[in-house]
């Protein structure tokens, strides 16, 4: 066994809005009995009606996200559907694994693509929707997006599609039970 592999995993989870990987990794963690946790996000977009500070996303202001970024606090950091910055706080990765309890960024791939260029040993996933139909049904189904931003998230799945191959693994989310078994299954075959 490597160094590697006796610390808890650090994993990766991306895929195009709407695809469903947030409630895959909460399903997840659900059944994990404190082995695992999902990082909270910061962003500077505005909560949903259902959503709540520290629990969903750490809803920030473009200046304190900035600051964050300036004092080094982030590990990974985009601005998303050119407007919104997101990013994972170090304090949300680094004491976790640190104790032994892995951690799941659910990011977009171009945090993903930070985390590769950090060099920092972790597990990809890239999440996909059964086709392009099913996501923008998805989305639409939503009901809190208005058109211009259903048809701007459309082009970025396009182009977030296409760079499925740059991750370890894929996931066709087209039964959930099956896509947070074979989650479950990828994270347990690195934890050793």
């Amino acid at each position: 066994m490597t160094d590697s592999q006796h610390r808890a995993p650090l994993v990766v989870v991306s895929g195009p809005s709407g695809v469903g990987k947030t409630t895959v990794v909460e399903r997840l963690i659900e059944g994990a009995h404190g082995r695992l946790r999902r990082a909270i996000t910061a962003t500077t977009r505005k909560a949903r009606p259902h959503e709540q500070d520290a629990r969903d996303y750490h809803f920030w202001s473009e200046d304190e996200f900035r600051k964050a970024i300036d004092d080094e606090l982030m590990l990974e950091w985009a601005v998303v559907f050119g407007q919104d910055f997101y990013g994972t706080p170090r304090s949300e990765v680094d004491p976790h694994l640190a104790r032994g309890v892995g951690v799941v960024l659910v990011i977009d791939v171009q945090g993903a693509a930070r985390v590769r260029e950090l060099g920092v040993p972790h597990l990809s996933v890239f999440i996909n929707p059964p086709n392009i139909e099913e996501l923008e049904a998805r989305l639409r189904g939503r009901g809190d997006t208005d058109e211009t931003r259903i048809q701007r998230r459309l082009a970025t799945a396009r182009e977030e599609l296409a760079r499925a191959g740059e991750f370890d693994h894929r996931i066709v989310n087209r039964d959930l039970d099956e896509a947070v078994s074979e989650l479950d299954r990828l994270i347990r075959a690195v934890s050793g």
